[in-house]
């Protein structure tokens, strides 16, 4: 693995030490320590500005960088965008808001065919240092518009790195190196994990492509992205110590920690997949190909994979809960996989 963090044209000072706040809280510490420490970064988005964002994450930051750097943006994700991409190849440090990753389909083509693919085509003359922030899956009824997740999409596209951060650390620290990475990254944050609080050492950046086991075990891999970090924990100390389930949260989904999931499955023999995006041709599928392959002569059993269905998620609350995973599909899960021990 390979630390891909950059301080080149630092300017200023960040905060120190180690401190409680929540996901957004953390996002926001992270914003503003990067601008603090390097002027050419800018925060663009829909309500960044006035508004603090849909979710607060740019709270005050208008108040202290002013309106030149953080920019309240039309509700027209294609132009903003293209917007952003050129303000990184001008030489900026633009961070993208992006309200819901399901409107991020309308900036795919800047997203897909400029950003990724610039440096390639000069032949590295050009960089294009761009972070894109945007929130995924369910949430209160959001219904079909707003509550994808989608982050699959973007980690089939060569150029691009994705990230999806489950604790206010990671999130702080995953998106500080997005900030300094010299390509673009897109910062996938689960709505569900916005108001969740943990300690946050403020020195701490977290590189690309590296894994965090979440819980360490013997009997069942689990590997759970987002929200279900914490919720395969909660589902493991029930079933501990009949069953001692390793949670590994991979963080970074593109460039992957695959060195950490294959020692993890060749350990325990078994192992489970948790993901939000529907299980056609999403994480799941990837994560059990890469532990098929690499570690099949150690497994005791086929890899599971408990993943989203493969509908449209409605606004009724039952009817969205039906369509992602859950506690008990989680417990199941792992429970079959382990022979009902």
């Amino acid at each position: 693995m390979t630390d891909t963090t950059t301080t080149e044209g630092a300017t200023g000072t960040a905060g120190t030490g180690t401190v409680e706040l929540t996901f957004a809280a953390a996002l926001g510490a992270a914003l503003r320590h990067e601008m603090l420490a390097d002027e050419r970064v800018i925060v663009l988005g829909e309500d960044v500005g006035r508004h603090g964002g849909i979710f607060q994450v740019t709270k005050d930051l208008i108040e202290e960088f002013g309106a030149e750097r953080v920019l309240d943006t039309p509700i027209a994700e294609q132009g903003v965008t293209a917007a952003a991409v050129g303000a990184a190849l001008a030489g900026l440090r633009p961070v993208l808001e992006v309200m819901f990753n399901d409107f991020a389909t309308l900036a795919l083509d800047q997203i897909v065919n400029e950003a990724a693919k610039m440096r390639f085509m000069t032949g590295g003359q050009v960089t294009v240092p761009l972070t894109v922030r945007t929130t995924t899956g369910t949430a209160r009824s959001a219904a079909a518009h707003h509550s994808q997740s989608l982050y699959a999409w973007f980690c089939h596209v060569p150029g691009l790195s994705v990230v999806l951060p489950s604790t206010p650390q990671d999130a702080y620290g995953l998106l500080r190196t997005a900030i300094r990475h010299q390509a673009p990254v897109v910062v996938f944050e689960d709505k569900q994990l916005y108001q969740h609080k943990g300690q946050v050492d403020l020195d701490t950046l977290v590189p690309l492509g590296s894994a965090r086991v979440a819980r360490s075990g013997r009997d069942v891999t689990m590997i759970a992205t987002g929200r279900y970090v914490p919720m395969a924990v909660e589902v493991a100390e029930t079933l501990a110590p009949a069953i001692e389930v390793e949670v590994l949260d991979p963080r970074s989904l593109w460039p992957l920690d695959t060195g950490t999931i294959l020692e993890s499955a060749r350990r325990t023999r078994r192992v489970v997949v948790v993901d939000a995006g529907a299980r056609r041709y999403g994480i799941t599928a990837e994560l059990a190909a890469l532990v098929t392959e690499g570690a099949f002569d150690y497994l005791d059993a086929p890899v599971v994979r408990v993943a989203g269905r493969e509908v449209v998620i409605g606004f009724s609350p039952p009817l969205e809960q039906a369509a992602i995973p859950g506690a008990d599909d989680i417990r199941a899960a792992v429970l079959g996989l382990a022979g009902g021990a």
